[in-house]
């Protein structure tokens, strides 16, 4: 069962409905690895594996007698949410040392669309404190380390994600980005993360929440281990809810549709300020030259 760590949700999703994989078998899977790397990694900081356990079950009995399209388009799949989202009766504390103890009594609305589309998480993941830094470190949790060298960080805010998403005990997750939140962590820990363009997925049931302008740059969107799960995540997320009822709907093109020829690619090889290693450097140039052509 080990090769389902390697999988998409999407195709996760798709050996559920045909029933050549139980749900029951993709959570305990995922389970039993997160169990044997989270000890070194602290990237999962409260789990909820026998409510996993049970909605997996739960997920196998609903195969059984609703047609495989009329189930939701991740339905049985394990995840994992940034703690930052209220999962209900989950810890919401952002890290911050005066919120320990505070627990979510209700679900934020990227978390309930999730829920709706079938998920089944498998626990809340560690922040840097009130989401603030590019390491993943709060005197609640402690310090989240790199799923490939230990002795490495794994970025921030959603450093927790990353970490877990990248060691192969989730298969995706739920994350933020003001400035690098998502991006830093899925660059560290070798997955894939999207920072939507803002007024496009509602931030609301996040802590701490932002105001003014900065709305503008908070964006919530997803992280995964293939990048194939980027678009069917985002038409999840997408869209206006009760407080924000100016948002847009994404409506994914399928990738053929999308004309290259057409797209601006802004190639930045450094700020001026922090060095960039050659291999780095190199990497870039070659997507570049590679989107270019």
């Amino acid at each position: 069962m080990e090769s389902l760590l390697t999988l998409s949700g999407t195709r996760l999703a798709e050996m559920i409905r045909k029933r050549e994989v139980t749900s029951a078998e993709v959570v305990e899977t995922h389970i039993r690895y997160a169990q044997k790397v989270n000890p070194t990694l602290n990237a999962i900081i409260q789990d909820r594996f026998e409510l996993a356990r049970k909605e997996a079950r739960e997920a196998d009995e609903k195969v059984k007698t609703v047609p495989p399209e009329k189930l939701p388009p991740f339905h049985g799949v394990p995840c994992t949410i940034k703690e930052c989202f209220a999962l209900a009766g989950m810890p919401n504390t952002s890290g911050l040392l005066a919120r320990k103890g505070v627990t979510a009594k209700d679900n934020a609305v990227t978390v309930s669309r999730l829920l709706s589309a079938g998920v089944i998480p498998l626990g809340v993941t560690n922040v840097p404190e009130l989401c603030m830094w590019m390491e993943t470190y709060n005197k609640i949790y402690g310090r989240t380390n790199n799923p490939y060298n230990p002795g490495h960080i794994v970025g921030g805010s959603s450093g927790g994600e990353g970490a877990i998403i990248g060691s192969g005990a989730s298969p995706f997750g739920l994350g933020s980005d003001i400035g690098g939140s998502i991006r830093m962590p899925a660059f560290f820990n070798g997955i894939f993360g999207h920072k939507p363009t803002s007024l496009t997925v509602p931030n609301t049931g996040q802590y701490p929440v932002v105001h003014g302008d900065a709305l503008r740059y908070l964006t919530t969107g997803p992280l995964c281990r293939r990048a194939e799960d980027l678009v069917p995540l985002m038409t999840i997320l997408a869209g206006p809810d009760a407080e924000h009822p100016d948002l847009r709907s994404f409506i994914p093109k399928r990738v053929a549709e999308v004309k290259l020829s057409g797209l601006t690619v802004l190639d930045v090889s450094d700020n001026g300020v922090t060095p960039v290693s050659d291999d780095l450097r190199a990497a870039q140039k070659k997507c570049a030259e590679a989107l270019a052509a």
